[in-house]
């Protein structure tokens, strides 16, 4: 393994760095999802500003194990205090201790906020939003709502709320809330799985006849200006499709998933170089937090995060599945395979970003840029 380090002035947030957070309060939500706030110190205060829609990455280490999970911040407001709910999964190891064992005054390890899961908010702008999400979902929906109704007095928000059943329903009183504060602009329609609604498209499924009936009846898309989409990848490639077949632009459709593989991408093979055969190692030259390193890759086994990691252990990364977006990296020179992309707008992507959790080296020689 050959590694070369140099420096340069670090970037205002340091990517790959932890800071411990004590826990404030852990608020039960259902019966299966706690609220966590965060004592946010004087002197941490702007690395923890954050954008209604972001997410944070959190460590912890449990029986001997480093555990790292992302979660949407979901507070009402971004002066509000920091905040994120937990929902347990089945054989989810973090979320079983958040409901069942975390406390106030415990600490945990928390990077400062990041993700895209947001527009610019104009308050001259009169908008149309709509969100669509399901379970766990609303976490960052939730900031959505509140922030675009308090920053665009002219604009509406519609949410479509999927859950199995009333008491699966998270934030159900912050959300009515919300419903009274903005009788005329916010309108929520909870759609329940296991339960007999008032209405047709108040029970059942989210399915493709549901959707049919929500954007017949109910929400016409042609009169939304952005629809945010948020929950399990079925559920969001359902409603993108649907609208995509409707003729809603992409760039009007945000999404977000809430949950990927923790796992690499398969091996792919590096294209030849001027009608040579592939070289065996790739040369992978990062900077992160000011400092360059270079680092040799065999891209058949390693993708540029792996490799990264071997180096430098503050190499930012949360779900290595290409959802959580912590490991954006920008693309100067040479050519990468990114075998799944969940976290990047195409605009990203235009620009040159990367996932280097899903990033395999193309080319003999790669540089990326953590710090772009």
């Amino acid at each position: 393994m050959n590694t070369e380090v140099s420096e340069r002035p670090a970037a205002t947030r340091h990517r790959g760095v932890f800071h411990p957070l004590t826990v404030a309060a852990v608020d039960r939500l259902t019966d299966d999802a706690v609220a966590i706030a965060f004592d946010v110190p004087d002197d941490l205060a702007e690395e923890f500003r954050f954008v209604q829609g972001q997410h944070l990455t959190i460590r912890c280490e449990l029986d001997g194990r480093e555990l790292r999970r992302n979660y949407s911040i979901c507070s009402p407001a971004p002066d509000g205090p920091l905040r994120i709910a937990v929902k347990r999964l089945e054989d989810g190891s973090f979320s079983a201790f958040a409901n069942e064992r975390l406390r106030p005054g415990d600490v945990l390890d928390v990077m400062h906020p990041l993700g895209g899961f947001h527009i610019p908010l104009t308050p001259d702008q009169a908008r149309a939003h709509v969100a669509v999400a399901a379970g766990s979902g609303i976490t960052p929906v939730l900031s959505l709502i509140t922030t675009t109704l308090a920053a665009e007095p002219s604009s509406t928000f519609t949410l479509v709320y999927g859950n199995r059943t009333a008491r699966d329903v998270m934030f159900l009183e912050e959300l009515q809330d919300v419903k009274d504060r903005y009788p005329q602009r916010f309108q929520l329609i909870n759609v329940l799985s296991r339960e007999v609604g008032e209405s047709p498209v108040s029970s059942g499924r989210i399915d493709a006849d549901k959707l049919d009936l929500l954007f017949t009846h109910l929400i016409a898309p042609d009169e939304v200006d952005h629809f945010y989409l948020c929950g399990p990848s079925g559920l969001v490639r359902l409603v993108r499709d649907d609208l995509r077949a409707r003729g809603v632009r992409g760039d009007h459709v945000h999404y977000e998933l809430f949950h990927a593989e923790d796992e690499e991408p398969p091996p792919r093979r590096r294209h030849t170089e001027a009608g040579g055969a592939a070289a065996a190692t790739s040369h992978v030259r990062f900077t992160l937090d000011g400092r360059t390193t270079t680092v040799d890759v065999d891209p058949d086994t390693e993708t540029v995060l792996g490799a990264a990691l071997r180096v430098r252990d503050d190499a930012p990364y949360a779900c290595r599945g290409g959802v959580c977006g912590t490991c954006r990296a920008k693309l100067c020179e040479g050519e990468v395979d990114m075998a799944r992309n969940y976290a990047l707008e195409p605009d990203e992507l235009a620009a040159g970003y990367v996932l280097t959790c899903q990033s395999r080296p193309l080319t003999e020689n790669v540089v990326v840029d953590y710090d772009a």
